[in-house]
């Protein structure tokens, strides 16, 4: 399991980078599109959002502000700023090459792979 929160920590700011650029959201509604649209594949907690969220207006990424839900209720969205958009890029060719790295390692016979290399 803690190989599979591993990798969950290491996507979960380009996911939310990715949510943002699309419109501004809160926590709440950025976990459960995680759930439904990776088909229940990816499940990430508030929590862990919560604290990229924290480091990502803490370097200027994105930005926070409330909004009145109801007549009492104040709920807290995030918005993606110009640098937070750059940032998304490079994860996202950084993700690009290395999910084509490991399907190309994972397609191949590994031994016959490296007994060419050894040739």
């Amino acid at each position: 399991m803690a190989t599979k929160n591993y990798i969950i920590n290491g996507i979960t700011e380009m996911l939310i980078l990715y949510f943002l650029k699309q419109k501004d959201c809160y926590v709440y509604e950025i976990t459960k599109a995680v759930s439904s649209l990776s088909e229940g594949y990816l499940s990430i907690s508030q929590n862990t959002i919560y604290t990229a969220t924290y480091k990502l207006e803490n370097e200027g990424m994105i930005s926070e502000y409330s909004k009145l839900v109801g007549r009492k209720r104040t709920r807290v969205y995030y918005h993606a700023e110009p640098k937070g958009l750059s940032y998304l890029d490079e994860l996202l060719d950084t993700y690009h090459s290395t999910f084509l790295g490991i399907e190309n390692i994972l397609r191949k016979n590994i031994g016959e792979a490296m007994d060419e290399e050894g040739e």
